[in-house]
């Protein structure tokens, strides 16, 4: 390919709007629509947010919206709420219950569809996994996952009883996931037996026993079995994912946090 054609493209100038149907089902239906959204926030950031919150559940509401300066504001002053309540609980006594929250398709070609209810039902028993395994609301615990329906199961679960959990990429090396697992002080990762990319299989729970040699907060370890690769189970410290869902209770009530608690690390 000649230059010419490679700077053609990237000055690509062309732009390709939805069909006028899709957009109209948007929450931000235009460039004009988003743009005065913008200016509502820019101009008066107290009234804007304010008004966005009302699209939350709040077991508490707050009673300022923000307190201090950039950057170091505080939002939602003295509000309590739940972010796995938020997408899941108040969605089923609605319409939402049955209808599908996760539409997966793996690399293999295997498929799942998860509604509102089968999401919920799994995160509260995920959460209770955690529980069992001693955590609690601020422990921090690391998700090195292919991309399966489990993955967004763990966050949710996190969310749920306040743990904060910190995802990390599938194919990144043992050191850094032990980096990661230092830098949030992790008490739990959860991880897959491997995971496919690109038609291959790539291992993860092995790359997992490399990062704990030099990662010693790390305290259990929760193994998704996803391709059947054999794997080394360290005994007291490694679990099934499998195993324990199936001891887990069915209900866990979601923590009632307050709205500076962290959901995640990046």
């Amino acid at each position: 390919m000649s230059s010419t054609n490679i700077t053609s493209v990237l000055q690509e100038t062309r732009t390709f709007p939805p069909p006028a149907e899709f957009a109209a089902q948007a929450h931000v239906k235009s460039d004009a629509e988003y743009e005065e959204l913008w200016w509502q926030a820019k101009n008066d950031p107290v009234a804007f947010w304010g008004s966005m919150s009302t699209n939350l559940d709040w077991f508490e509401p707050f009673s300022k919206v923000m307190e201090g300066e950039m950057p170091n504001t505080k939002w939602f002053v003295g509000g309590r709420l739940n972010a796995s309540y938020n997408c899941l609980d108040r969605h089923l006594n609605t319409w939402r219950r049955n209808k599908a929250a996760i539409v997966w398709e793996g690399e293999p070609g295997d498929t799942r569809v998860l509604t509102y209810l089968d999401l919920h039902r799994e995160t509260c028993k995920f959460a209770n996994v955690l529980k069992s395994l001693g955590v609690v609301a601020g422990d921090r615990v690391t998700i090195y996952m292919p991309l399966v329906p489990e993955i967004i199961v763990a966050m949710l679960a996190c969310a749920r009883i306040g743990a904060v959990h910190s995802i990390v990429f599938g194919g990144f090396s043992a050191d850094a996931v032990a980096e990661r697992n230092n830098d949030a002080q992790a008490k739990v990762v959860i991880t897959a037996d491997a995971g496919w990319r690109r038609g291959k299989e790539v291992e993860l729970k092995s790359a997992v026993d490399v990062s704990l040699e030099k990662s010693p907060s790390v305290r259990q370890v929760v193994v998704l079995r996803r391709t059947g690769s054999p794997v080394q189970m360290v005994p007291g410290r490694d679990h099934w994912w499998h195993d324990l869902m199936a001891e887990a209770p069915l209900e866990c009530e979601p923590a009632s946090l307050d709205s500076e608690h962290p959901l995640f690390i990046l």
